[in-house]
């Protein structure tokens, strides 16, 4: 009868143990690989959101997930061995930031199950991610900073109500600028602008092509670019020397007093966006029925620096004079 009991015990015991071994394997946090292109504030807001719209939805970073954050400081030809890195670790999501990094992990991840969600892309229709802006991918979908551009265009016609030629520096070679260029071309027109493009595709070539816009351009924007705005020292010195004022797609270069107005996305709600549908998906659904976000109206800020805009010999119009936008 001792025997039986003792072996009831310990039966018991391992039975125990095996279920407190499952429950342990179940509270196990799931990991989501990080795939950044660079260290810059945009992006890094995007990253910032994403965890805080996880956290929200039920997943407490440490507890029910945890991230494995990795870039390539804007080396292109490194990403397919961070997503290689990233995909070794078996996610159960990636979260891509940008264009070159997303359309990289969407060949090399093809055939892993692992459902990838991305930021900062200005329109992955055009850079093929997605089949349309009404569908996700079989495996990927997420949110753009496509900005409205009729509104920069807009925003600009405010800010410098004489101008009438617009800049826009470009990289030819990245999908984001191009797809952008064409919706200005399309927008600028009926805000009284005309577009002198000029391209980019080396930071060593900044300073040569800005400067070729002197004479030719009254106003620069430059795009959410992964060359430009990096390296948007660089571009707005040569604007200054060539004496045209710069409107920016980030507003951190206006409250460094580099440039002198931006209309910008708020990076950190496109992270938020972004991380709302990683929530989903990881809670069941299909990333093809999710249709790619956007940002709208109130996804846009316009900032304006009163002291880098002296620098070009402007003064504030009337028309923007109590836009909420003015810092020293």
């Amino acid at each position: 009868m001792s025997r039986l009991k003792g072996t009831w015990f310990s039966g018991l015991f391992i039975a125990g143990a095996l279920a407190w071994g499952v429950g342990a394997a179940a509270a196990k946090p799931i990991r989501i690989g990080i795939a950044n292109f660079g260290e810059h504030p945009q992006l890094s807001a995007s990253i910032a959101g994403f965890k805080k719209a996880l956290s929200e939805n039920g997943f407490v970073e440490g507890t029910d997930v945890v991230y494995t954050e990795s870039h390539t400081n804007f080396d292109a030809s490194l990403v397919p061995q961070m997503i290689a890195k990233l995909q070794a670790e078996q996610p159960k999501l990636v979260y891509t930031i940008t264009t070159p990094v997303s359309q990289i992990a969407k060949k090399a991840l093809a055939g892993f199950g692992i459902p990838i969600v991305f930021s900062a892309v200005t329109d992955p229709v055009a850079a093929k991610l997605v089949p349309s802006w009404e569908a996700g991918d079989e495996s990927m979908t997420g949110a753009t900073d496509l900005q409205d551009v009729a509104a920069v265009m807009a925003f600009t016609r405010k800010l410098l109500p004489e101008a009438k030629r617009i800049g826009i520096p470009y990289n030819p070679g990245e999908a984001n600028d191009t797809a952008l260029l064409d919706k200005i071309k399309k927008a600028a027109p009926a805000a009284g602008f005309e577009v002198v493009a000029v391209g980019v595709d080396n930071v060593n070539d900044i300073q040569q092509r800005i400067a070729s816009l002197k004479g030719k351009a009254d106003v620069i924007y430059t795009p959410a670019s992964n060359l430009l705005q990096p390296a948007i020292g660089a571009v707005s010195a040569a604007a200054r020397q060539a004496q045209i004022p710069i409107v920016n797609s980030d507003d951190g270069a206006v409250r460094d007093g580099v440039v002198p107005a931006s209309f910008a996305v708020n990076y950190e709600q496109i992270g938020l966006n972004a991380g709302r549908i990683a929530a989903e998906i990881l809670k069941g659904k299909n990333p093809k029925s999710i249709a790619p976000w956007r940002p709208a109206d109130k996804d846009h800020r316009p900032l304006i620096s009163k002291r880098a805009l002296l620098a070009f010999g402007i003064k504030v119009p009337a028309s923007l004079s109590d836009c909420g936008c003015l810092i020293d």
